[in-house]
């Protein structure tokens, strides 16, 4: 039944969709890994090249997780401060499940038992009296699971120096 469902999955627009914090690593890190990617023939996704002005930024950023096979997740120190991230994530790891996809988490100048334990800046937590607030109770358990999950994979760890 898995290989039927396999077989029935959309084919994929993207190699790999990049997940990152912007204003951590865009100009850096990030910037140089996706030249790379590009350079050895990789279709990659990040979404300030690939997303269409007047485009809305959700639905397509949904989509292109959706139509990628696989997922580099550059975990950096404000990653888990940006809900557009965490529901990355959470969608990223969903399609891990489901489809088997590869999904590589990069450890950028954080500790990998940080973002398991959700300690130092992964330290999340719901914000109660905040009018339409999604830092509801019911998100941030969803968000620190998937931090777990992606923790506990097989990733890179760096830091500058090493």
């Amino acid at each position: 039944m898995a290989s039927t469902a396999l077989r029935l999955n959309r084919t994929n627009k993207y190699d790999v969709f990049l997940s990152f914090r912007s204003e951590d690593t865009r100009h850096s890190f990030t910037d140089h890994l996706y030249k790379a990617l590009v350079q050895a023939g990789i279709s990659t996704f990040r979404d300030n090249d690939e997303i269409d002005r007047g485009q809305e930024l959700k639905p397509e950023i949904e989509k292109a997780i959706t139509e990628s096979r696989a997922y580099i997740i550059v975990l950096s120190e404000n990653y888990a401060k940006s809900k557009w991230c965490l529901n990355e994530l959470v969608l990223i790891l969903e399609q891990r499940r489901n489809f088997n996809h590869f999904v590589l988490p990069v450890f950028y100048q954080v500790d990998p038992l940080d973002v398991r334990n959700q300690q130092q800046s992964f330290a999340i937590e719901a914000k109660d009296g905040v009018e339409c607030s999604i830092w509801t109770k019911d998100n941030v358990s969803t968000w620190k699971a998937s931090l777990t999950e992606v923790a506990d994979l097989t990733g890179l760890v760096l830091f500058s120096g090493c």
